[in-house]
Formats: C-alpha cells, structure tokens, sequence
C-alpha cells in the first residue's frame, strides 16, 4: 500500500473523524501493513517494536467489529504485565470515542476479583488483562468468551519470558475456534513460532524494520572497566544532561545499586524491579511520567508497559547478552517524531556483546572514548514537579477535572504550575512544581481542603 491516510482504508467515518482529533493522521509501517489484514477478519503474526503503533492497528480493526447492542465479550486482549494491560486500556478507551456505548474491562491482579466481577456482571465488549487473571475469571465462570469474535496477544514474546505459556493456553481453551487471532512480538523466537503455529489459521505474516534509524536514534558505545563504569555513567549525564532517561540493568541488586549511586552523586533517581508491590510500581512509573522523577533504573521485565513519549535518553549500564533485547531497550527512546540516544558502556569482557549486536545490524558501531565525556563534578539532576498522593480516586466518582477545579478555583492555586493527574479506585497523584506543592499540600490537609464536598486527606508520594 502506497496511500498511508486513515482514509484510504475502509473504516467508518466516525473513527476517521476521531482519528483526526487525535492527531493521527498518517499510519506508522506496522498500521499500514496491518490494519487491512485486521479490518479483512485475517489472522494476523506481526513483528512490531514498542512505539510502533500495534495497539492502534488491532484497536481500530476489532472496534470496527464489534456491535454495541450486544452486551457480550467480543475482543479479548491478553498482556504481559499489567502497567501494559492499562496502556492498551487506555488506547483503546480514545479509539472508542467514535462509537457509543463500548464498555472495556480491566482484568489484571493487584485489584480484587470482586469489583471486576461485578463489572463483568453488566456486560463488557472488550478486556484487557494478563493472561493469570483472565484465565481465573474464566474458571470461576464470571468470564464468557462464547461471543469472542477478536483475540490479540501483545508482546507475545514477553509472555512466554514471564512463564505465562500454559496461561495463555489455558484461555485460548475458552475461546471460540472460529475468531480471528492477531499475534503481536518484538523478537520471534523458536516459542513464539510455535505458539502461533497452534493458535493461528493461516496467519497473514506482516514485519516492520526492527532496527532504529540512525537519523532517530544516536547510538554511541563507550569502553570502560569494572571499577569506573559507575563514575563513566555519571559522566555521560554531565555531558549529554538529559531531563529525562531510563537506564537499563540486568538484575534487581544492580538496579537499587546505580539508583543510589546517583542519588548520592546529585541525580534523583528510582529503581524499579521484579521485587516492586504493584503499588510501588505505579508509583514508580506515575512519577517518572509526570516528570517527578527524572531517571528510572530498571530491568527489562520492569520496564514493559512503560510509555513515555519523550524520553531523551536510553543508557544500558550493562548491555544485554541478547541483541534483539537491545533493540528493544533503546526503541523506548526516538518516538512520535523525537531524536533520542541511545548510551551502551560495556567492558572487554563484553566484547562479544557488542560484535553480536554489530552482526545483528549488519554494521559497526560507534564506539567513542570515555576521555572526552565532561566531568561530572559540576553537575546536577533534581525533578522540576512534586508528586502529591490524594485518598480520593474512581470508586468516589472523582475525575481529573474534579481535582483540577478545586485547586484552582478554591485553593486559587495557578492551573499552569499543575501537572499530570492520574486517578487510580481509591486514591490519585497530582504533580505540581516544587514552589507550589507545599502550598497545595497545606490546603487539602486543611477545614477547606475539600474535593466535589469531600474532605480530603494529602501526602507526598
């Protein structure tokens, strides 16, 4: 297909419309080679990076399919991790806006088994969830899938890393044998092959350039030892001085090591890992998204479901022993039109490391020297907004503007030194800028501090 507008694709004029105001004007790769073969009822086996635009391609086919007069599941989306499963959620929620009456569930843990129930007792046309909680539902008969006409598995790859295979087995068994299936990954390995040679039917096989253009990505490796790797990486912060960055490590101790490394050298910094509640893990992403938190440390598993449209900068403190998973670590940064770089310190004995990553994009890479980073004596890196967490969230049918209005108009505070507000059931985060947090933070613990009548109660994150 040589025409990449919305438009010359058969979807409805509505969608377009929304399409429109949401600024999607043009299709990325993955949609333009995708979209028909969803819009066609095909199965589908797609290899589409992060920040490529899958969810958007299976989200404006199955919407397309679905029939609001019928309170059933009709499309059912499986995730690895549940920071993803709310992405997609919320994609999904912006897709829908074109079509009247679509309810979408979440099914994912870390939230009782109860409230979703009672969600899926009123129907739903859509889920989204990890494969664990799905399957629950499923067994405990609170789930149907008789009506599924659209199953998406996305991110397949890291389903199967996070042992979720007999899971997602488990679900398929629930669903129709008739449906159309569409099969998203980064990486396909033999796994995935498989998977998809069970659960497919004559699968339309569609791939995007997995490699990242240098005109994008600027990616630059540097050759230390064991004993300065931690002083190089904060020379690499003196000299490029991003406002935003995710540094990628193997393991949970190294994580928690680099993040209070920096933290003792004048960079604020979090860890994120496997070891994280679910709570911390939101809060975690919550304050690296809203610009309260300037540099994110985490591993690759703790890392999915991240979606930060501007990040600057990807440094792997380590590189990975996979150079597909490299590929995947440095797409996070380089999106919706942004230059990014991509930062790569490795040893001698990480040679080979490099050479595979060199054979897998087919060129040499730039390797520059460590003598010509700043020194970092002189620098410094702190967040420009303070994350508040308030105890009213969706279950007290509080809304983003609800928050918003009190600040401003009650509490006076200045609506431009507000940031991102994110609602979770029972509490929300608000970001303001430093000078005002105290502020804000004085009203809501006070007599006045009230939202939609409510007294409530406020603390730092």
């Amino acid at each position: 297909m040589t025409d990449n507008q919305f438009s010359s694709i058969a979807i409805s004029p509505a969608q377009l419309t929304n399409l429109d105001s949401l600024g999607y004007h043009t299709m990325t790769p993955i949609q333009a080679k995708g979209l028909p073969v969803v819009l066609e009822g095909k199965d589908l086996m797609a290899n589409a990076k992060t920040g490529s635009g899958k969810t958007a391609t299976f989200g404006i086919g199955l919407l397309e399919h679905i029939n609001p007069r019928f309170f059933g599941v009709q499309a059912l989306i499986l995730c690895p991790t549940r920071e993803l499963a709310d992405q997609v959620s919320k994609e999904l929620r912006k897709l829908a806006r074109s079509t009247a009456n679509i309810k979408l569930v979440v099914l994912c843990g870390g939230k009782p088994s109860s409230i979703q129930k009672a969600s899926l007792k009123n129907g739903a046309h859509i889920i989204v969830g990890t494969p664990g909680r799905v399957y629950d539902h499923l067994e405990r008969g609170t789930l149907d899938l008789d009506g599924l006409k659209t199953l998406v598995l996305d991110e397949a790859d890291k389903m199967l890393d996070m042992g979720f295979a007999d899971s997602v087995n488990d679900v398929i068994s629930y669903a129709p044998v008739k449906r159309q299936t569409l099969l998203f990954s980064a990486t396909f390995p033999d796994a995935v092959r498989k998977m998809g040679q069970h659960i497919l039917n004559e699968p339309v096989t569609v791939s995007v350039d997995v490699e990242h253009d240098d005109s994008v990505i600027q990616q630059t490796f540097y050759r230390v030892t064991h004993e300065n790797r931690e002083q190089t990486l904060l020379r690499l912060f003196a000299t490029y001085q991003p406002k935003t960055s995710v540094i990628f490590c193997h393991t949970k101790i190294q994580c928690d090591e680099v993040a209070e490394y920096l933290r003792s050298h004048k960079v604020e910094a979090q860890a994120m890992h496997g070891d994280f509640e679910q709570y911390d893990r939101d809060r975690v992403l919550v304050q690296f998204a809203n610009n309260s938190c300037p540099v994110l440390v985490a591993t690759d598993v703790a890392a999915r479901g991240l979606d930060i449209k501007s990040l600057e900068l990807v440094i792997n403190f380590e590189l990975p022993r996979d150079p597909e998973i490299y590929i995947h670590r440095i797409g996070r940064t380089g999106r919706a039109g942004e230059e990014g770089k991509a930062l790569n310190l490795f040893t001698d004995n990480e040679k080979q490391r490099v050479k595979s990553i060199e054979n897998y994009l087919n060129k040499p890479v730039v390797i520059e020297k460590t003598n010509d980073l700043s020194p970092p004596s002189k620098f410094s890196l702190y967040a420009p907004m303070t994350t508040l967490l308030i105890d009213v969230g969706r279950k007290s049918k509080v809304r983003a503007g609800d928050i918003l209005g009190a600040l401003t108009r009650d509490a006076k505070l200045v609506g431009a030194q507000i940031g991102k507000i994110d609602i979770f059931d029972t509490f929300s985060y608000v970001a303001f800028e430093h000078e005002i947090a105290k502020e804000a933070l004085q009203y809501l613990n006070s007599e006045q501090g009230k939202i939609k009548g409510r007294s409530v109660k406020a603390r730092r994150a």
